[in-house]
Parts: C-alpha cells; sequence; structure tokens
C-alpha cells in the first residue's frame, strides 16, 4: 500500500542507517515527530531494548508528544524478573516475538499496571512491536494513543513499515553499546575509550603522570583455607566492592584486579594537577574503608571473620596502554612507579598501617600528612620515607 510521503522519507532514512543521528534518542526524537506529522496519533513511544552489561539489563527511551528530548533510562536485572515486568506487555512481547494490541477502554482486563496507568492517563490503546535483532534477540518498542477507538488500521501498516528498518538501526546502536559496556566494565572507561578510538596496536603506548593505588587484602592464603573457589569469589566481590565505586566516585580509574590486588590509577590532566588527584585518591581511601567497615559488620552478622586490606598511593609516571602478545592483548600500567607502590603496600601490613603514601605524592598535597620513617624497600634502590595521612 502507498504510504504518507512523510512515513516513505523517514523509511528510507532509517534504512540508510539515520544519518545525522548518532544515538538512540536523536533517532527517536525524529521518529516520534514524522510519524505525527504523516497523520499516527502518537502519544507516547517507548524503545526497550536489552543489552550486556554486569549491572545493566537494559534501556528504556521514552518519547512524549509535546516534550522535546527522549529520556534514557537504565534498568537492573533484577527487572528482569519482576512480577511488575512479567506481568507487562513489553514481557509478553519479549516471549513471543509478535505484535500485541492492548485496547484500554473502560471494562477491558488489564493486569499490568503499566497499561493501567495509561487507561487512567486517557489513552485508549497500546500497541508493542518486536525489534527483531539480526543475531536471534528479541527487544521491543511501544506506541500509545488517545485516539478515540485506538489506532486504527492504516496507522498500524504506517508503524509496522518503519518499525522494521529501525529494528536494525535499533541493532547496530546496540551493538556499539554493547562494545563500550564491555569495554568499561572489563579496561575501564578511559582504556576502553582509547581502545575505540583505535588504540589498539601492541605497543600503543604513552607515558602519563597518574597517582597510582595498589591495595591488596592482607592474610588472603589464610582467608582462603579449605574454602571452594566459589565462596573465594564471593568474599573477592565483596572486598572488591568496597573499593571500585570510592575509586570511580572520586574520578579514579580501575586498571586490574590482581588476585586479591587492585590496581586502580587517577590520571594527572589538563584540568586536574597533582594535588588534585592525590587528594581525591585520599578522599577515595576514606570512602573504601568505611565500606569495608560496613561489610565486616554484616560479615559480624553471618559469623564470619572481619576483612582487612592495604593501600599505597604514590605519584609517578607510567607507561599506558597496549602490552601482551600479538593475539592477546592488557590495556594497563607498567613502569618502576607501579613497582614502587606495590612495594609500599607490601609495607601497610608490616606497620600496621591502611594508608602509606610516597614522598612524592606527599609533597604535592596540602592536606596534612606525617612521615612513619624511612624503609628499605625490596627491589627499591636507597631508603624510601613514607607517609600517611594525619
Amino acid at each position: 500500500m502507498p504510504f504518507h510521503p512523510t512515513v516513505q522519507s523517514l523509511f528510507d532514512w532509517l534504512v540508510d542507517g539515520a544519518p545525522g543521528a548518532s544515538t538512540p534518542m536523536a533517532v527517536l526524537e525524529r521518529f516520534g515527530p514524522d510519524l505525527v506529522s504523516a497523520g499516527v496519533p502518537l502519544e507516547r513511544m517507548a524503545a526497550f531494548v536489552r543489552t550486556l552489561h554486569p549491572s545493566v539489563m537494559g534501556r528504556r527511551f521514552l518519547w512524549e508528544r509535546g516534550v522535546d528530548k527522549v529520556q534514557a533510562q537504565e534498568a537492573s536485572w533484577e527487572l528482569l524478573s519482576s512480577p511488575m515486568f512479567l506481568q507487562s506487555p513489553v514481557a509478553q512481547v519479549f516471549a513471543s516475538a509478535e505484535v500485541l494490541r492492548q485496547k484500554l477502554e473502560p471494562g477491558a482486563r488489564l493486569t499490568s499496571s503499566d497499561t493501567l496507568a495509561l487507561r487512567d492517563a486517557g489513552f485508549t490503546e497500546l500497541v508493542v512491536f518486536p525489534l527483531k535483532f539480526m543475531g536471534g534477540s528479541t527487544h521491543a518498542i511501544t506506541f500509545a494513543t488517545r485516539f478515540p477507538g485506538g489506532f486504527l488500521d492504516e496507522h498500524l501498516a504506517a508503524l509496522g513499515h518503519v518499525v522494521r528498518p529501525l529494528s536494525r538501526v535499533g541493532e547496530t546502536l546496540a551493538l556499539m553499546r554493547t562494545a563500550v559496556n564491555l569495554l568499561n566494565a572489563y579496561v575501564g572507561n578511559d582504556a576502553g575509550d582509547r581502545i575505540l578510538k583505535g588504540q589498539i596496536q601492541r605497543g600503543d603506548t604513552q607515558t602519563i603522570r597518574c597517582v597510582i593505588w595498589f591495595s591488596d587484602l592482607r592474610g588472603f592464603t589464610t582467608l582462603s583455607g579449605d574454602r571452594t573457589p566459589r565462596d573465594i569469589i564471593g568474599i573477592l566481590n565483596e572486598f572488591f566492592e568496597c573499593q571500585v565505586p570510592a575509586i570511580e566516585h572520586e574520578g579514579g580509574q580501575v586498571l586490574k584486579f590482581i588476585g586479591d590486588g587492585l590496581l586502580a590509577m587517577f590520571p594527572v590532566t589538563d584540568t586536574v594537577d597533582a594535588r588534585m588527584a592525590g587528594e581525591a585518591s585520599v578522599r577515595a581511601t576514606t570512602a573504601a574503608f568505611a565500606a569495608l567497615g560496613k561489610l565486616n559488620a554484616l560479615r559480624a552478622t553471618r559469623g564470619e571473620e572481619p576483612l582487612a586490606f592495604g593501600v599505597a598511593l604514590h605519584l609517578g609516571e607510567v607507561a599506558y596502554g597496549n602490552i601482551g602478545g600479538a593475539s592477546r592483548l592488557d590495556f594497563t600500567a607498567i613502569g618502576p612507579a607501579v613497582n614502587l607502590a606495590s612495594r609500599i603496600e607490601g609495607m601497610t601490613g608490616k606497620l600496621g598501617k591502611k594508608v602509606l603514601l610516597s614522598a612524592a605524592l606527599a609533597s604535592a598535597l596540602t592536606v596534612p600528612t606525617r612521615s612513619v620513617g624511612t624503609h628499605e624497600l625490596k627491589g627499591i634502590t636507597g631508603p624510601v620515607e613514607l607517609f600517611e595521612p594525619a
């Protein structure tokens, strides 16, 4: 059947890959108004796209008539198994991969809180189309109207016509988002951004100045004892959860987990000088140990022994980039400064300190510090003076 010229223009734009729109929000900000101008009585539209992320199940993009910006919202994995979601039309389309029409007139049997809210707001029909990706997964987009009696057949035909190429554009954007999510989750935000921008060759490194964070769980060998690998992983996950949010909240970047150890950095940049990076790292230690206190209180209620760790902070230069074999690379930081931070961390247990700072970092700070003496460190030439936050 022939479609309204605006609908066909929208279809062609989507087939061409939605040039000029680099985000899902930008796509829907043209998609909705074009349908309205073509005579489709669309009042509300929401796209639901699942993704690969350790803590985010997917994202919802909401367009409403008369609202300039599309709203994006993330959903946790818990939502996927919640009664509220399982009873929703979107969940039904996820499972069936078929179009679902839900009339919202008085007397209609509605089981979802979403559809009940729409009816209370004066909507007459909700239609859910599957977004079928070539990879085999099914996502969904909903269209709601207040048009008397709901959508007409020609309206549904227009929607179905443009949803097909929308699926291809949505899949491309979702794959890009997944790549970013996975890189950020596994190598960190900055490293992921550098990789996506093309720093993928072995030897692609640069020298950067930063505050190095090196931490290690104390007594891990004894703690492991006769525990199962699953139990040990559970302990490590709780342990690292005390540190990672604290580091990232202060602008730090977690580079890698080394067994029960953690390597992170707080970069010195054009807008963040050594003092700012250093004081951010010290604040992060305060937050991390506060989180550890809460964790140990919880462990006590479970009859488990408390956890303890030490943190070393050092200001220096590192080689940051790709290191490894031709077919297996690691994006990390190495150099004498990292080695020194590791050796300083080893002194935290011996000196009974939670946090130790190098002289280089202590001299860059304006917050008070105090010396804990000069010490010989394994593999480090000459005595090294160490400090702690006062």
